[in-house]
């Protein structure tokens, strides 16, 4: 009986990157002891993946899907922008979020541990393509919109093929309206979502401590006015640019980007009107490829003097 089982197999190659075959021959020959096995891959060059793990994956491409009512958007990264044209993470960045989108999955370890199309589970497919395409990949995360009656609208900002693009977003649109003028409304409304960068549905959604950061940018900068005043006095002096800025980083009272000035829940209350049945945009999702991943900063000079002393 082997000393090992199919799940040490299994965190050989998550730790190592190491094919199939020579994750268990090195478990064999180390008697089922991981880290020995590992210093054996590493000794035949073999473990690639655990050096590329702790490199910065901040490329790669965000995924949409949509199935009737429900949508889902995921981000996958890579280490460089050349691996999103890779067809072989293409593909299994399209896969993965259809299977997000079909699981219902609500977080990136249940999504990791579902079965791939292709076979075993999103986590063994990961660990073939560190491998074999030679670079980190993590999948980052997802979020899911549905509505009951209507339609979620799926948009693509800098697309590198049908689905997949550097910035995807979600509208979901509850209405029981024509669904010609929800897709319209829906593909203007994902257009403003990509180039406004809102931070919330409403204010009230916005963080909290966004705010408190606001507030507090705004007390300095405002420090004239309000010296000298009883701080009831000061606070209300503040409030008007506090809202201003709710105003400006709430989806539903932003400038529509199309004409710059009228209020996003206008422009959806006009388009009820005109479609005869209340509109509401209950939910949205916008992720920018790598927003909130601190990139390493290269000295390329210094890389290639390094490789050169070798």
């Amino acid at each position: 009986m082997a000393a090992f089982t199919a799940a040490d197999v299994k965190a050989l190659r998550e730790k190592t990157g190491a094919g199939m075959m020579d994750a268990k021959k090195a478990l064999e020959q180390s008697n089922g002891d991981i880290e020995a096995a590992v210093d054996a891959l590493r000794a035949k060059g073999l473990a690639t993946a655990a050096k590329k793990s702790s490199r910065t994956a901040a490329e790669g491409l965000v995924g949409v899907a949509v199935d009737g009512t429900k949508g889902v958007a995921v981000e996958v990264n890579s280490e460089t922008d050349f691996v999103a044209k890779n067809d072989q993470f293409q593909d299994f960045v399209r896969k993965v979020t259809e299977v997000a989108l079909a699981e219902q999955t609500a977080d990136v370890d249940a999504l990791k541990a579902a079965s791939y199309p292709d076979g075993g589970t999103v986590t063994d497919k990961l660990t073939d393509n560190v491998a074999t395409i030679g670079e980190n990949q993590q999948v980052r995360r997802l979020k899911h919109v549905s509505v009951t009656n209507g339609i979620v609208f799926p948009y693509v900002h800098n697309a590198a093929a049908d689905g997949l693009g550097k910035i995807g977003v979600l509208v979901a649109l509850e209405s029981e309206a024509d669904k010609a003028v929800l897709e319209d409304l829906g593909k203007k409304l994902a257009w403003h979502v990509a180039a406004a960068f809102p931070q919330a549905l409403n204010a009230e959604g916005i963080d909290p401590a966004v705010v408190e950061r606001e507030r507090a940018v705004l007390r300095e900068k405002n420090a004239e006015k309000i010296v000298g005043k009883p701080p009831e006095i000061a606070e209300k002096i503040l409030n008007g640019p506090v809202e201003k800025f709710l105003r400006e980083n709430a989806l539903l009272t932003q400038a529509f980007v199309m004409d710059g000035k009228t209020p996003v829940q206008d422009v959806i209350a006009a388009a009820a009107k005109e479609a005869g049945k209340p509109i509401a945009l209950v939910d949205y999702v916008r992720f920018q490829l790598g927003e909130g991943i601190e990139k390493e900063e290269s000295d390329f000079a210094a890389e290639v003097a390094a490789a050169v002393k070798g």
